[in-house]
């Protein structure tokens, strides 16, 4: 799946050792769509070296390839999405809807009677 929109946050890079010894590093980020109604996505980027070279940073539009799984933790689900390929560059513009010139319709005026003021249009 991918998601195109700017980068609106940058949260403090995590790390630990896992349970075999091996030392990991882990980076989140939000993303804003450019939609008529904006919506935000925290990813993260998992790895020292894909953090390196993603290298993403605030205020960047970009397009965001990422995968979704769900993990179990003491009886409650958690969302992960991770990122796996970033492409820089703007957001596609968006294209204006073409204005499209329809015949005039005359509405008749039924504010006055002809023949009689005291007689209702219907």
């Amino acid at each position: 799946m991918e998601i195109t929109g700017k980068i609106i946050a940058v949260l403090p890079e995590r790390g630990g050792t896992s349970k075999t010894g091996n030392e990991w590093k882990m980076q989140e980020y939000v993303l804003e769509t450019q939609e008529q109604y904006p919506r935000k996505m925290c990813f993260n980027v998992f790895g020292a070296d894909k953090i390196a070279q993603f290298n993403i940073q605030a205020g960047e539009v970009m397009t965001v390839s990422f995968d979704i799984n769900a993990r179990e933790y003491n009886g409650r689900w958690y969302n992960d999405i991770r990122a796996w390929r970033v492409e820089r560059g703007a957001a596609p513009e968006a294209t204006d809807m073409p204005v499209i010139d329809a015949p005039k319709i005359e509405v008749p005026d039924f504010s006055k009677a002809e023949n009689d003021p005291d007689e209702l249009p219907f």
